[in-house]
């Protein structure tokens, strides 16, 4: 793990600051941490956080919150304007955000709120009307809804093993007994250890696991057909209603013409 060099004007004494960047596709930033907890928001591209946990997808328009000092990894999935909220640890806290990493939902106020952040001096007064609308974002950051975008990765050994192989090659396809067979387990003893240590049944996992997938591809051009065959799903409309569930849109609503 290495440590992120922040500027001065990140270690601030107020409870947020933002910053905006521009990233080229396939940018990675290796594993690391911040003193502060960091809200960032896809404003243009897709993202992908990786730790010890699990995996997250962040899609266009969206944002992921990662705790202050949780070792992680960053790349951009095409090219990514990014808006960084640093938040001092105690502004975490009491604002109730989670001591875990989580992709949240990010309104239309939250969306101009955070455009007319970035604009906000680093030495800006608390009592003025910066320090108003900072503290509107950080509320509105704390109000936001986390969406199930993230594929969690558990400890025991052998089903971690699997399930990194399944990441890279994500398909409906893969089943209880292939997964089972690959650890060596019975299909008992498999979906039994894959809930205790995951929380979730396999069948959730996967496709949690394949939505991140689909994101990352969707958001590299692929067609929703390509992207419905690659992945196992029995035909684009039914890709297209899991999608729905858990973004609210169809993709080929959800990936055209977006705000930034």
């Amino acid at each position: 793990m290495r440590k992120i060099t922040l500027p001065p004007y990140e270690n601030t004494s107020h409870d947020a600051v933002v910053t905006a960047r521009e990233y080229a596709d396939g940018t990675l930033f290796p594993t690391h941490d911040h003193p502060r907890g960091q809200f960032a928001y896809a404003a243009k591209g897709v993202i992908t956080v990786f730790t010890e946990q699990g995996n997250w997808v962040v899609p266009p328009q969206r944002g992921i919150w990662v705790p202050a000092q949780l070792s992680h990894a960053m790349q951009m999935r095409g090219p990514v304007t990014l808006h960084n909220t640093y938040i001092d640890t105690a502004a975490a806290q009491r604002l109730g955000l989670s001591a875990h990493c989580q992709v949240l939902e990010v309104s239309p106020l939250l969306r101009q709120l955070l455009l007319k952040a970035i604009e906000v001096p680093a030495g800006y007064s608390a009592k003025g009307r910066d320090g108003f609308l900072m503290g509107l974002l950080l509320h509105e950051i704390a109000a936001m809804p986390a969406l199930s975008l993230n594929a969690p990765l558990p400890a025991e050994p052998r089903l971690a093993l699997v399930c990194r192989e399944f990441l890279a090659r994500p398909s409906l396809e893969v089943g209880i007994d292939d997964m089972a067979r690959r650890t060596g387990m019975s299909r008992r003893s498999f979906t039994r250890h894959f809930r205790l240590h995951t929380g979730i049944s396999y069948v959730e996992w996967r496709q949690q696991a394949c939505l991140l997938a689909a994101i990352i591809l969707l958001g590299e051009g692929q067609s929703i057909t390509e992207v419905a065959m690659v992945l196992g799903y029995s035909s684009s409309s039914a890709f297209a209603t899991v999608f729905k569930q858990v973004l609210g849109e169809v993709p080929s609503r959800y990936f055209s013409g977006q705000p930034q």
